[in-house]
């Protein structure tokens, strides 16, 4: 019995090097954005899809990029726009003059890594065509299912201050995805960085000319992934976590709090970070770390709160204040 248990630990331990070398060789085409790094790789290990916010130009489709490059996964990018109709996504029967019969030719969703640029930019129909292949992991078109490959991520990214002419998200939708991920502006130090890469002859097209090379496969990620499946969650772990979703429930600043599917995001994604951080259960600290970006896209502020400034980041850090920590 000992035996398969020593192969399984060395198996979990040499998954976590490899994700953990992920950041290093992501660093090497994008300076900074570790707390993005670590949701793509705690979406990854969750089976989970990532909402990417931030301003034009941080980097957020090069990030996705290198990722993939890293992980030796397949990636397309699929750039929303107003026109964009739902068979462009998934897919679609093509007539063949030759054979004279119809054909599925796959969207770009048949991939690993999906990175779905503005999504908040095309009509509600095809969010929902997306939105749809992320639950199902699969499409169908003319009523036969296709299975989409495994892994499979959708990381999809908004711009947060030009809502003109955009289609955004409703909360039932919003809540699909398993992370939102905040893609800040470079510090200082980090800008003149990139600044420096690029007059070295940094191309952010060309991965494979910067070093990026891939330090982990499918093969990790399942290993990774069966470990995670291990981590232990003590009554009083759960206990903590259905109070803070509770909480927001609650909240005066609030009109929609954290739904059950919330709670069980925040369990999925703490019990990734516990492993990631060497641990094979998880511990309060675990939950606070992930709360933030598993939550902060479930939650809706009432209009009275928005106006005096209230966010919902700051509404559950003030949760993760005042909710009694298990002992």
């Amino acid at each position: 019995m000992s035996a398969p248990t020593t192969e399984t630990a060395e198996s979990s331990d040499s998954a976590r090097a490899s994700l953990e070398a992920l950041r290093t060789e992501i660093a090497k085409a994008v300076v900074g954005q570790d707390p993005a790094v670590t949701g793509l790789v705690v979406a990854l290990l969750c089976r989970g899809h990532v909402l990417l916010e931030g301003v034009p130009g941080v980097a957020k489709t090069l990030l996705v990029r290198a990722l993939a490059a890293s992980l030796e996964l397949d990636t397309k990018r699929v750039q929303f726009t107003p026109d964009l109709m739902p068979g462009d996504i998934t897919g679609s029967l093509v007539y063949d003059a030759r054979t004279a019969e119809f054909s599925f030719q796959p969207g770009p969703v048949f991939t690993n890594l999906l990175i779905a640029d503005e999504i908040n930019r095309t009509p509600p129909k095809t969010q929902s065509a997306l939105l749809e292949a992320m639950e199902e992991r699969q499409v169908t078109v003319d009523g036969t299912p296709r299975s989409l490959p495994d892994p499979f991520l959708v990381a999809a990214t908004q711009n947060p201050v030009e809502y003109e002419g955009t289609y955004p998200l409703p909360e039932a939708q919003l809540d699909r995805f398993l992370l939102k991920l905040t893609v800040p502006l470079p510090t200082r130090d980090d800008e003149i960085n990139v600044l420096n890469r690029h007059a070295e002859g940094f191309n952010p097209r060309d991965l494979q000319a910067a070093g990026v090379r891939p330090v982990a496969g499918p093969a990790d990620l399942d290993a990774a992934r069966a470990a995670v499946a291990k981590t232990a969650v003590s009554p009083e772990i759960a206990g903590y976590i259905v109070d803070i979703c509770r909480a927001t429930r609650e909240s005066p600043s609030l009109a929609l709090g954290v739904s059950p599917r919330g709670a069980t995001a925040l369990l999925s994604t703490a019990r990734a970070w516990a492993w990631l951080t060497g641990r094979d259960y998880v511990i309060p600290d675990d939950v606070k770390a992930l709360a933030l970006p598993t939550l902060r896209h479930r939650v809706q502020l009432r209009p009275e709160a928005e106006m005096e400034g209230v966010t919902a980041d700051s509404v559950i850090t003030a949760i993760l204040a005042h909710v009694p920590v298990p002992r």
